[in-house]
């Protein structure tokens, strides 16, 4: 290959590498941005909380520990995990929802592009060695499993999806408020 080959190949690196950070350090005003506009959504998707439905309402216990790591790319790992276990419990048996479609395929389609920002600028070395304990993970896995398993329990009814897109909106409230803190 020529030296001017090599050049332009070096270039295309760079500009490459250059993009991908610029990125990664909009991450934290993109994280704010996809909260907003996912709390936006889930409201737009379904309507006022059921009545019939207080009387089923369910603490599922999210474990706040898990977003209150000094290291910023620890919270990173942990909202990259949550939005991923998210974007799954939304993913699924929803047609007793009866919720917004296109509110919905708007929320799923926010969560899928910030997980892979997410995954773009937390590198390998960085996950296993900040995930290397599996405490938190293991944590929200379980948190997670609570709500799946609810609603199997409930057969996936309007009621059960219900409570679970009003505990989906304090886990996102519970992001923002972290992502607010730890970058400003």
């Amino acid at each position: 290959m020529n030296t001017f080959g090599l050049v332009q190949i070096g270039l295309i690196l760079l500009y490459t590498t250059t993009m991908s950070s610029l990125n990664c350090n909009h991450l934290p005003l993109q994280q704010r941005k996809v909260i907003e506009n996912s709390l936006q959504l889930l409201d737009k998707m379904g309507k006022k909380f059921p009545q019939q439905c207080l009387r089923e309402k369910m603490s599922f216990r999210f474990p706040e520990q898990v977003l209150k790591p000094k290291q910023k790319e620890t919270v990173k790992m942990a909202i990259e995990e949550i939005f991923q276990h998210i974007f799954y419990i939304f993913s699924k048996n929803l047609t007793l929802a009866a919720w917004d479609g296109a509110a919905l395929e708007q929320f799923q389609n926010g969560l899928y592009h910030q997980i892979e920002q997410l995954e773009a600028c937390v590198t390998k070395k960085q996950t296993q060695y900040f995930w290397s304990k599996e405490v938190n993970r293991l944590k929200l896995k379980k948190y997670f499993q609570r709500i799946d398993c609810f609603l199997k329990d409930k057969q996936h009814n309007l009621c059960s999806w219900e409570i679970s897109r009003a505990e989906m909106r304090r886990c996102l409230q519970l992001i923002d408020k972290v992502v607010r803190k730890l970058y400003n």
